[in-house]
């Protein structure tokens, strides 16, 4: 079993900066993807970004140049730096782990950006 625990959201100000954390824990495969979603009020869960264990890295358009994912395989870990965010990129943020051949998905961690 594989589980996922998230750590770092809240409220803050736009143009400010975010970092979450997610570390997974079980058996776990040492080739594997990680990733962040994230999922506002009436909306799909959308991907945020994702990294491989060799460290290649995927974007949504809408938070390149501005997020930056990254992770320490010795800990299982992945974490989402969030600059300059805008009260677009409120929702809830998900982790998850690609495992193959399954998927897991963390508890979710709320990101409000406003004045």
């Amino acid at each position: 079993q594989v589980q996922l625990v998230e750590s770092g959201g809240g409220l803050v100000q736009p143009g400010g900066s975010l970092r979450l954390s997610c570390t997974a824990s079980g058996s776990i495969r040492s080739s594997n993807v990680m990733g962040w979603y994230r999922q506002a009020p009436g909306n799909q869960r959308d991907l945020v970004a994702t990294i491989t264990n060799g460290g290649s890295t995927n974007y949504a358009d809408s938070v390149k140049g501005r997020f930056i994912i990254s992770r320490d395989n010795a800990k299982n870990t992945v974490y989402l730096q969030m600059n300059s965010l805008k009260p677009e990129d409120t929702g809830v943020y998900y982790c998850n782990l690609y495992n193959a051949p399954r998927r897991y998905w963390g508890q979710g961690t709320q990101v409000t950006v406003s004045s």
